[in-house]
């Protein structure tokens, strides 16, 4: 953890700082998107939805999210 209080992460190959403690769920939603509609792959393992809002951030963490596209 920095001494803001943030941490360092990737997400799809970008590098961020966010709030140390948050959770996955609360990542995407950060990033505009909705956790119930993302698939989360966290440092080459998935996270299965039903534990987005329970799992926390950490430094160093490398995220690969993708959402899902309706249509037809």
């Amino acid at each position: 953890m920095h001494d803001d209080g943030t941490v360092s992460i990737k997400v799809n190959g970008d590098h961020r700082r966010v709030v140390a403690g948050m959770t996955i769920a609360e990542l995407a939603s950060e990033l505009g998107l909705e956790p119930t509609k993302v698939a989360v792959e966290r440092n080459l393992e998935i996270v299965p939805r039903s534990t987005l809002a329970d799992v926390r951030v950490e430094d160093g963490d490398d995220f690969e999210i993708v959402t899902f596209v309706g249509g037809g």
